[in-house]
C-alpha cells in the first residue's frame, strides 16, 4: 500500500508558515539542503528543478496533494509540480491548470490513491489539510529549522483535539541547526 508522507518544513514552536503563509524564513541553504535535496528530489517544483538543471526520478513520490492556499501560492506558476500528478483540495469548484484535479473530499481521495499502485503519496500542505489528513499520513518527515515564529500556520492546521500516534523512526541534526524528524503512525494507529 502506498504512504501518504508529510514532509515539511516547521518552526520549533510548531508553524509552517508565517500568518500569511509566507515561508521565506525558514533556512533554504546549509549542510541539510544537499543531501534533503538529493532524498526528496520529488518533492521540489518543477520550477526548480528546472533551475538546478535536475530531473525528479520519481522514486519516492508520483502523486501530490495540497490545499488551495498552497497551490495558489504562487499565482505565476500554475502547474507547480508538472512531474506529479497533482490533487488541489478545496471545499468549492475552482479553475487549475490542465492535468490538475480537484477534491473536496480529500479524505475519500486519499484512501483511494493509497489502493492504487504506484509511488508515496506527497502532503505538501498546508496545515488545515493536513489536520484534515491526519488519521491518513502514515509518515511525517519534519524539517525542524531553529526559529521560533510566535504566530503563524499550525502544523496540522487548527484540527480538533484528537490524538494520533507515531513512532519516531530517525532524527539528523545538521551543522546548520535543521533537526529532520521522522515519525511513522504507530501500528495501533494503522488503518
Amino acid at each position: 500500500m502506498r504512504e501518504l508522507v508529510y514532509y515539511i518544513a516547521v518552526s520549533i514552536d510548531g508553524h509552517i508558515a508565517a500568518p500569511d503563509g509566507a515561508f521565506d524564513r525558514f533556512l533554504m541553504e546549509g549542510d541539510h539542503a544537499p543531501q534533503l535535496t538529493e532524498e526528496f528530489t520529488d518533492a521540489i517544483p518543477g520550477v526548480l528543478l528546472d533551475a538546478m538543471g535536475v530531473r525528479a526520478p520519481l522514486t519516492r513520490f508520483d502523486t501530490v496533494i495540497m490545499g488551495w492556499d498552497t497551490y495558489t501560492l504562487d499565482p505565476s506558476n500554475p502547474n507547480p509540480y508538472p512531474h506529479l500528478r497533482q490533487i488541489v483540495a478545496s471545499s468549492r469548484e475552482r479553475e487549475v491548470h490542465e492535468g490538475i484535479e480537484v477534491t473536496s473530499d480529500p479524505v475519500a481521495r486519499v484512501r483511494e490513491l493509497k489502493a492504487e499502485d504506484g509511488a508515496g503519496i506527497y502532503l505538501c500542505g498546508g496545515g488545515g489539510l493536513a489536520g484534515t489528513l491526519i488519521e491518513e499520513i502514515d509518515r511525517l518527515v519534519l524539517k525542524r529549522n531553529p526559529l521560533a515564529f510566535g504566530d503563524g500556520i499550525p502544523l496540522f492546521g487548527h484540527a480538533p483535539y484528537r490524538p494520533v500516534r507515531f513512532d519516531p523512526v530517525g532524527v539528523r541534526v545538521f551543522g546548520s541547526g535543521v533537526v529532520v524528524e521522522e515519525y511513522v503512525r504507530a501500528p495501533e494507529e494503522a488503518a
